[in-house]
């Protein structure tokens, strides 16, 4: 399988972005081919003869309009991913850049599968119990109800084909469990979502009942995800930068943090997102992987592994047959 990663996307990029292709290369058994400006990235090559490289005479950059930027860029390392992928030279491409940027990439050169009107961006969201799919967190705002039933369709068929879960159950994310809880839209999309029986809808959840696994995947309006989402990352910080400066002001605290070392780690570990990787965009007629802008090595290396994944389980395909009934 052969993945093409922007290597000039992202705040450490090239060099985690190459070492990340690198481990992914060597670990996951993929064929990984790096595009990006000669000058920056083949030097850093010479160490990693295993690695491919395509170059691209132009970069986007994060403050850039993204249509704009790919309009008139059309040799920009995103743009070259995204051709590679359309040309069949390449079976799925990942970027930790501008994520505007890369929506419009895919979009433009890969297309829509036919009966999307919008793709989605989700991320895999820890819970108690097995981890949860949580769709859209950023790619959409204002988005009409249409657009939700289908991230709907699109989420279980993620949960179901890469997650491994049997009729995954659909939750959508609302302020109550009641039908009538939510805004208009909600309680709109709420009767969409009833009416289909394709999908396992079990409802409106709250944030904690997503975060106590009662559900395979989380829907909501890509404003109110990429909110929740990044709260939920700002209070997971909050929480351990606090035991990290509390815990050894004292004599006992510091007895204490040694006994309980061990399992924060692993706690801190489960909720690391650098373990998650990326998201694909669902909807893309093609695998398209959004890696966070602050992404290292370890972080592309994953995202890599999700885009494996999504490619191994036909994601595009099955998503096609899921909105075409």
């Amino acid at each position: 399988m052969r993945i093409a990663i922007d290597g000039m996307g992202g705040d450490h990029a090239p060099q985690e972005t190459v070492a990340g292709a690198a481990q992914a290369a060597s670990e996951l058994g993929v064929e990984a081919v790096v595009v990006g400006r000669p000058e920056r990235v083949q030097p850093l090559l010479e160490s990693y003869p295993h690695l491919r490289f395509v170059p691209a005479s132009q970069v986007i950059g994060m403050d850039e309009h993204p249509a704009q930027a790919v309009r008139a860029k059309h040799d920009s390392s995103m743009s070259v991913c995204a051709r590679l992928c359309k040309e069949g030279r390449a079976d799925a491409w990942v970027s930790a850049g501008n994520s505007g940027a890369i929506m419009a990439a895919a979009l433009f050169l890969q297309g829509r599968i036919r009966g999307v009107d919008r793709p989605a961006l989700g991320t895999v969201l820890p819970t108690t119990g097995e981890p949860a799919y949580f769709l859209d967190v950023g790619a959409n705002v204002d988005s009409r109800p249409e657009f939700l039933v289908q991230f709907a369709q699109m989420g279980a068929v993620y949960a179901e084909r890469v997650l491994g879960r049997a009729r995954p159950r659909v939750g959508l994310l609302s302020n109550g469990e009641e039908e009538g809880k939510g805004d208009e839209r909600t309680r709109d999309v709420y009767g969409r979502l009833k009416r289909l029986s394709a999908i396992n809808f079990i409802g409106n959840v709250e944030p904690r009942d997503a975060l106590a696994g009662r559900v395979d995947v989380v829907v909501a309006d890509g404003f109110v995800g990429n909110l929740t989402i990044k709260m939920a990352e700002a209070t997971a910080e909050f929480i351990f930068r606090t035991l990290r400066d509390e815990i050894p002001r004292s004599t006992l605290g510091k007895l204490g943090g040694l006994l309980i070392r061990s399992g924060v780690s692993r706690i801190r570990a489960g909720l690391d997102w650098r373990e998650f990787g990326g998201a694909p965009l669902l909807g893309v007629d093609g695998v398209a992987v959004v890696a966070h802008g602050r992404s290292d090595a370890r972080a592309i290396k994953n995202a890599i592994r999700v885009a494996k994944q999504a490619v191994e389980a036909g994601l595009v395909g099955k998503i096609r047959e899921a909105v075409g009934r």
